[in-house]
């Protein structure tokens, strides 16, 4: 097997084609993150004037200023977004760390109905569930709560997670569950001690994945089970920007960015675990 590193064994027109393609990709992906951030340094008078510039004349950050005055409980609706985001990856991760360990290291009746279940769980959007959801979180007295968007978004997050991590757990070795076996560990003293050190890598990518499924969820969650201002997510708050008359763009661009910094936060310092738990365990030692 050559030991050459992989990209050395592309011809020179091979090369280029392929930096092409990620440079189209990266162009309409990242395309539409730079024209909201231009708008969002424009004056409003700028917006829709002909002929349209796409670089701002005059920009400035006043927009990231007077959106905190345009909607004085701004912050709180990002302090929402994130405690609600932060609770549902705690109580998810607790819940599915023992329950992929199960599906990953037993064989137990009904393994494979519960798996095909959690598939059809996510094939169901959460607005063909609203009307049984909403009764739901009535008949247990939590609407207009932080618990009526923590409740549906585990629900909702769980079955995803429980695949990715099992996926995960499936490649740490059989025989390590047999050795702490015949060392008498229990199952519950095995996944501690055991399985989750070395399972941190996978656990660490499931709980990023979680916490953006959680930050993104919101909105339709909260705009049916709350109608308290207090307990507004940043999606809903957003809607503050649009008015009667108008909607105020350029602030509801620098909203947007400044409620997306948390989660960009995250990503950005533990993108090297993100990394590393995705490719780690992909090749056998």
């Amino acid at each position: 097997m050559s030991s050459r590193p992989m990209i050395d064994r592309y011809s020179w027109w091979e090369i280029i084609l392929i930096y092409c393609g990620i440079a189209i990709f990266l162009f309409f992906v990242l395309s539409p993150f730079v024209e909201g951030f231009l708008v969002s340094l424009k004056p409003l008078s700028q917006l829709f004037s002909s002929p349209y510039r796409f670089w701002p004349e005059n920009g400035s950050f006043e927009a990231y200023r007077t959106m905190w005055i345009s909607v004085p409980g701004f912050g709180r609706y990002i302090f929402n977004s994130f405690f609600i985001s932060i609770i549902v990856t705690v109580i998810v991760l607790c819940l599915v760390i023992p329950a992929s360990y199960a599906f990953a290291k037993f064989e137990f009746r009904g393994m494979g109905i519960l798996l095909g279940a959690f598939l059809t769980v996510n094939m169901f959007s959460g607005a063909v569930l609203l009307i049984p959801l909403f009764r739901l979180m009535r008949s247990i007295g939590v609407l207009n709560t932080y618990l009526a968007m923590i409740v549906p978004g585990v629900a909702f997050l769980i079955p995803s997670a429980i695949w990715l991590l099992r996926t995960y757990m499936i490649r740490i070795p059989q025989e390590l569950n047999e050795a702490a076996y015949m060392d008498g560990a229990s199952h519950f003293y095995t996944l501690r001690r055991v399985i989750l050190p070395i399972a941190m890598p996978g656990i660490i990518v499931v709980a990023i994945t979680t916490f953006i499924g959680a930050y993104a969820q919101q909105f339709i969650f909260a705009l049916t089970f709350n109608s308290k201002t207090e307990y507004m997510p940043l999606p809903v708050g957003l809607f503050a920007y649009f008015g009667k008359q108008e909607v105020i763009w350029n602030e509801l661009m620098a909203a947007s960015f400044v409620g997306i910094a948390p989660a960009m936060i995250v990503i950005f310092f533990l993108q090297r675990y993100l990394v590393g738990g995705l490719t780690a365990g992909a090749v056998k030692q």
